[in-house]
């Protein structure tokens, strides 16, 4: 305990650094080793990344989870670790040789994988580093990374056991294709941009001695040079302006190639001319096609998007963009441009190299998914396992999307052309024979391969996602078979976005049951929204709106916000707009709110499933709650240090102290219930309610007639200080999952008071719904706080000083009012300021007064020499008079349909809700006038 008290005002970053530090040296993120396994495998953030909005969001629902549980007694584990993040990083290292001159080629592999070992070393990790700030209380002694040796040798395993078991080929097939880095990238590294770009309508001509001379074929595409790729144009077989010509061949414009008019019900007869090019070197779709059609494939492109020898002589070595313009201007020239119209539409790029993407044929290493056998040992057991509720999605509705990507799987490109990443475990001899183990040695016993045979090791490096699929288990200890991996596997639940469904969890899913013997890595997924700026956009460097989670906790002035959303960016056109619309949003920057109050944010936002729409006022807000337990817990702590404290049952307390311990119960229900069925914003708002209103508003102020001096009963006042105590220690342990540090300083000096010590709250119980209800208390209650809140109504609205005493009259109690009246007397006179209480006698005649109703008692305040009637009905009428003119200002302009049409609708909408309130309030003042008139 700390001697010197509680600080005067709450200062978060005073309190942060400080017990983050002695968690982690305490070894208290570790599993307990006792109690049911709680496990959950965070998604490895790159090695290049920092921390964002999303993973703040992310990161706090799954500490909230495992400190819950942790609580709960449970042997949680909350496993940490990094992804290598092949391109990115390997990106990150070549532009420092760049700017030296070099090239990765320069210093050839085996150096340049050193240079990336060396640059991870000293730069990697930033974002495990500002996961402490949020205090996120992962058990970092068990930190892993994609690349490091045990999970290396678990993905070498892996794919010797998927090759060895035929789910593992090589083969040439379409991918994406980056010409920057000259890499296949997964479909979640590519972007699709809407742009404003050209249709080309082409003339393909018949070929000779078909009876159709003179006539052509027309086509629309987007690519034109792709038309030395083509080997077919295709019509659907039911679209009888084709149906003459399928079989007939025409001549492919300036190549003179033939290719045939084939028919396939892949073509939209509606889009269009109706005829479709194909191309299935360079189109996915085309792709399909060709291989229904048993078409050839003609790849047209080198690895850095020039035309290769495929095409005629003229267009040789040209760059993509470069051979359209010559090439369009050639079929122009030539009569076979028909057109060119101006068209939207949606081009790929790299997310990495911002260069656009190519379909691109290629050799490639596969996991096999659609055939028969990549179906049963692969995709039909992932599927099932949600059919059947294994896995269950949270919410529900995000198990459709998991079965419509299942239902339709392509086998998976695994292989990447790069240096930094896993290297495929795969040899050749000089004869293209492929061995396939888990190093060269292995190889050799293997295949019987002799010493002096010579073997060369591919190229290329697995796919990142590849080993991020093996995250649930390998980090446990897999391929053996450890204490850890009987332990932790399967998890509890993965968080994640809806934007991995696809590429990180359905393959978890598929490479844990097939590695875990048909068990699955995680029991439930539960999936949240984006994180979007106030307005409900999405947060983007280009749009100027990021915000940075550590400048919400630590604050930033701002000019440094506007230097920080502005430099480095890949449009810097934008950024004088930016600039201004920071300044303007954030004209002093963003002050300084703590953690705690940003994970309430986020804990108070966190509706099922749906996006946060997120804003700093909110972070201001609760801030404000942590002061508020902040300003109580002192109070509690100047009212309880060095007095007499006396714990005694719950029903031998008074009414106050047993209404609070029965609201505390339904408070602890409420959010048990809520950590266990992931309504994180239902918590938060219980807690925020119990605290804020029942506590603080309330309780702290019931008490303090209880602790006054004309109070001689001092049993009682030692019982309530127990109570104020108790139910704030409870209150503690209660929101500490989601507010971990100001509950564990404020916690570590008001347990001790209670005989109660510990190195961490974080590693004492949950609270239980035992402390007891009692509906008489909350009846008791319940009219003190009626009485109290008329009362005080009438104060406001009759502009009467709060600390004037007011007599206070009551007719029509009915025999359960008088019982309380009696018991709460000593609580309404302090609380509701009143020099007296008294019941109408009967026969007495009703003074004139202001009333209100509790029940069927009417409750009764004189007004004779309260108010000066004359100056009160002048004050109103002064108010109602600003009012109107407000109401006719406002009106004015929402009937301007000019102002209507043009303006921000947040403008308009904030326009019509002042106006709503403005009558409202105008309502009210001349209810009012009219008592006042009558007194």
């Amino acid at each position: 305990m700390n001697t010197d008290g509680m600080a005067t005002r709450y200062q978060p970053a005073d309190i942060e650094n400080k017990w983050y530090d002695r968690w982690e040296k305490g070894n208290h993120f570790a599993p307990s080793g006792s109690g049911k396994p709680y496990a959950i495998m965070i998604p490895p953030p790159n090695v290049t990344g920092t921390l964002h909005m999303g993973h703040a969001f992310q990161d706090t629902i799954m500490d909230a989870l495992i400190r819950y549980h942790r609580m709960l007694g449970d042997n949680t584990l909350w496993q940490p670790g990094s992804d290598h993040a092949g391109i990115a990083t390997q990106m990150v290292v070549e532009r420092q040789l760049n700017a030296q001159g070099k090239t990765r080629h320069d210093l050839g592999r085996e150096a340049f994988t050193a240079k990336v070992w060396e640059w991870k070393a000293e730069s990697g990790g930033q974002i495990m580093r500002q996961l402490r700030r949020l205090g996120a209380s992962l058990d970092w002694t068990r930190e892993r990374f994609t690349m490091d040796d045990a999970l290396s040798r678990a993905v070498r395993t892996l794919f010797v056991k998927l090759y060895d078991d035929g789910l593992i080929y090589r083969g040439k097939r379409l991918v994406n294709w980056d010409p920057v880095l000259k890499t296949a990238i997964s479909d979640l590294e590519v972007e699709n941009r809407e742009e404003n770009g050209h249709m080309y309508h082409v003339r393909y001509p018949f070929v000779a001695g078909q009876g159709l001379d003179g006539q052509y074929m027309h086509i629309a595409t987007t690519r034109p040079e792709t038309i030395f790729a083509d080997v077919a144009l295709a019509v659907h077989p039911e679209d009888e302006r084709y149906r003459a010509y399928i079989g007939k061949k025409v001549s492919v414009p300036l190549t003179g190639r033939e290719i045939p008019v084939i028919a396939d019900d892949y073509v939209d007869r509606e889009f269009g001319t109706g005829c479709l090019k194909i191309t299935p070197a360079h189109d996915f779709n085309d792709y399909a096609v060709g291989q229904r059609h048993n078409l050839p494939l003609i790849n047209i492109l080198t690895p850095d998007a020039h035309l290769n020898d495929d095409v005629p002589p003229a267009y040789r070595g040209m760059e993509r963009f470069a051979a359209r313009k010559q090439f369009t201007a050639d079929l122009e020239a030539a009569g076979y441009l028909e057109k060119t119209e101006p068209h939207i539409l949606k081009r790929p790029y790299g997310d990495r190299s911002g260069v656009v993407i190519e379909p691109y044929l290629t050799d490639q290493w596969f996991v096999d998914l659609s055939s028969d056998k990549g179906m049963a040992k692969l995709t039909q057991p992932a599927l099932d396992a949600v059919r059947d509720g294994r896995i269950k999605f949270v919410p529900d509705n995000w198990k459709n999307t998991y079965y419509n990507w299942m239902e339709n799987l392509q086998d998976w490109c695994i292989s990447r052309q790069l240096w930094w990443g896993h290297r495929i475990p795969a040899w050749y001899d000089a004869d293209g024979n492929v061995y396939v183990a888990e190093n060269e040695a292995a190889v050799r016993e293997k295949y019987h391969l002799a010493a002096e045979h010579p073997l060369t090791q591919d190229e290329d490096v697995l796919d990142t996602w590849f080993s991020s699929a093996l995250w649930p288990f390998a980090t446990q200890g897999w391929p053996d078979d450890t204490a850890d991996l009987k332990t932790y596997y399967p998890g509890n639940v993965l968080v994640t976005g809806f934007d991995i469904i696809f590429f990180w969890v359905a393959r978890m899913v598929l490479m844990g049951m097939y590695c875990m013997n048909g068990e699955v890595p995680f029991r439930e997924v539960y999936i949240h929204g984006l994180v979007r700026d106030s307005e409900g956009q999405k947060m983007s460097k280009s749009k100027g709106n990021v915000l940075d989670p550590l400048d919400i906790i630590d604050g930033i002035d701002g000019e440094a916000l506007v230097a920080k959303r502005t430099s480095g960016m890949m449009q810097p056109q934008k950024a004088e707009r930016i600039a201004a619309q920071t300044r303007k949003e954030y004209p002093d920057g963003i002050a300084a709110y703590g953690t705690d109050a940003l994970r309430f944010t986020f804990a108070a936002q966190a509706t099922m499933g749906r996006d946060i729409v997120f804003d700093t006022k909110r972070v201001e807000g609760y801030r404000n709650f942590c002061n508020k337990l902040w300003n109580a817990a002192r109070f509690v702590q100047m009212q309880t240090a060095g007095q007499t404290i006396t714990a005694a049952p719950v029903k031998e307390k008074n009414a106050a102290d047993r209404w609070i311990y029965g609201a505390l119960d339904r408070t602890i229900r409420s959010v048990r219930e809520a950590f266990d069925t992931y309504r994180f914003d239902f918590a938060a708002q219980a807690l925020y309610d119990f605290i804020w209103n029942q506590y603080c508003d309330w309780y702290l102020e019931l008490v303090k007639p209880v602790l006054g001096k004309h109070n001689d009963d001092d049993a009682e006042k030692a019982r309530t200080r127990h109570t104020l105590l108790d139910v704030l220690e409870q209150a503690l342990r209660l929101i500490h999952p989601l507010m971990p540090y100001i509950s564990e300083e404020i916690w570590q000096q008001t347990a001790p008071l209670l005989g109660t010590t510990g190195d961490t709250l974080m590693t004492q119980a949950y609270p239980t719904a035992s402390n007891g209800e009692d509906p008489q208390a909350d009846a008791e209650i319940a009219w003190l706080q009626e009485t109290l809140l008329g009362v005080r109504k009438i104060r406001a609205d009759m502009n009467i000083a709060p600390g004037k005493p007011l007599p206070l009259i009551i007719s029509g109690l009915d025999d359960n009012a008088r019982g309380y009246l009696a018991a709460q007397e000593r609580s309404l006179l302090a609380l509701g300021r009143l020099d007296s209480v008294r019941v109408l006698a009967d026969g007495e005649a009703e003074p004139e007064a202001a009333a209100f109703m509790v029940g069927s008692a009417k409750n009764m305040i004189p007004l004779a020499g309260l108010i000066d009637k004359t100056a009160e009905l002048a004050r109103l009428d002064k108010e109602i008079t600003k009012r109107e003119q407000n109401i006719a200002r406002l009106s004015g302009q929402l009937a301007n349909e000019r102002f209507t049409a043009s303006a921000p609708a947040a403008l308009v909408e904030q326009t019509r809700a002042q106006l709503a309130s403005d009558e409202e309030t105008v309502a009210a003042l001349r209810a009012q006038r009219e008592k006042v008139a009558a007194l």
